[in-house]
């Protein structure tokens, strides 16, 4: 359901290694965490993401989806359903070698797709890629227009209570109602 199309093969004239595929979009599985954690905290460790445990990712699996490159993970990313009407896209990472080409995007929209099926009308995410959301149909919201609900990983954030994350949110069209179905 989630997986994206390989690329067109190469013809046989091409040498190996100028064929190219995109990465394969899946849902996570266990064996990812530890390229997971790798490529959360990389960003983490400049200040541009929250950090995140191998425990936790373990714990949270389920929430998850990668992207996969000849069986490597160059990114990911989670839905967390929050309430039975809100979700946040969080821990959305692409590796640097992969970044600026379009996997982050197709991460977001693998995410989105999700929400859909599981009847979220809306999913928020707290970030400094204000541009990146807004071509994926984010729109910036007041941070205290959230519900109280979302705040839970906030108290672990060395920048609680000043943070400067930008509050992002989307409506959704979900299934059945004018939307994919």
């Amino acid at each position: 359901m989630f997986k994206t199309e390989l690329s067109e093969p190469a013809s046989q004239s091409e040498p190996e290694t100028t064929r190219t595929t995109e990465p394969i979009i899946r849902p996570a599985v266990v064996r990812d965490v530890p390229a997971m954690a790798e490529i959360i905290n990389a960003f983490a460790a400049t200040g541009q993401m929250l950090p995140r445990s191998q425990h936790s990712l373990y714990q949270n699996i389920r929430d998850f989806m990668v992207a996969v490159h000849e069986g490597k993970v160059v990114a990911c990313g989670a839905l967390h359903v929050v309430w039975g009407d809100i979700g946040e896209i969080r821990s959305l990472a692409v590796s640097s070698e992969w970044g600026r080409r379009g996997v982050g995007s197709r991460l977001v929209s693998a995410l989105l797709e999700e929400a859909r099926r599981l009847g979220l009308p809306r999913v928020f995410a707290l970030t400094y890629q204000q541009a990146f959301f807004q071509k994926l149909g984010f729109q910036v919201v007041p941070r205290d227009s959230l519900p109280h609900k979302i705040w839970g990983d906030c108290l672990d954030c060395p920048k609680f209570p000043n943070c400067d994350e930008i509050a992002m949110i989307v409506e959704l069209t979900p299934f059945g109602q004018g939307g994919r179905s």
